[in-house]
C-alpha cells in the first residue's frame, strides 16, 4: 500500500451518498482519514473543525452549490492553500472554467474511478 495516503485527511462534499461512500470506502483503502458532508453549508462547519488536507466538491448541490462553497473555502486565510477538487457529472469546459474562477485546483468528472481519484490526490500533494 502506498505510505503517501496514510494519515492524510480528505473531505467528501456530495449531495449523494453513493458517491460518498464510494469515495470513503476508496481512500479508507489507501489509509486515508475522511470526512463527508452532504452540502455547502454542512462541509463549511466541518472544516474548520477538522482541518483536512484536501477536499472533494461536488458542483451541482442544494443550498450552497460547489461553486460557492469553494469560493468561500478560498475566501479564507486559514483554508486558501487546501486543495480543492470539483467533482461533477458533466465534463464541460465552462465548469472546469469557472471552477478554475472561483479557485479550484482540479476537477474531476464523474463517476471518478480509484486511479483518477487517487492520482488527483497525488498530483495536489506534490503541487503543495
Amino acid at each position: 500500500m502506498d505510505k503517501m495516503f496514510d494519515g492524510l485527511k480528505a473531505m467528501i462534499v456530495d449531495d449523494s451518498k453513493t458517491i460518498r461512500r464510494t469515495a470513503e470506502t476508496l481512500l479508507k483503502k489507501v489509509g486515508c482519514d475522511v470526512v463527508t458532508a452532504t452540502d455547502g453549508f454542512d462541509a463549511l462547519g466541518k472544516i474548520a473543525d477538522q482541518k483536512p488536507d484536501i477536499i472533494f466538491v461536488d458542483i451541482m448541490m442544494p443550498r450552497l452549490d460547489g461553486y460557492q462553497t469553494c469560493a468561500l473555502i478560498k475566501r479564507n486565510k486559514d483554508f486558501n492553500k487546501t486543495p480543492v477538487i470539483m467533482l461533477s457529472s458533466k465534463d464541460g469546459l465552462f465548469d472546469r472554467a469557472k471552477g478554475r474562477i472561483v479557485g479550484s485546483d482540479q476537477y474531476l468528472t464523474k463517476p471518478f474511478s480509484r486511479d483518477e481519484l487517487l492520482g488527483a490526490i497525488s498530483s495536489q500533494l506534490e503541487n503543495a
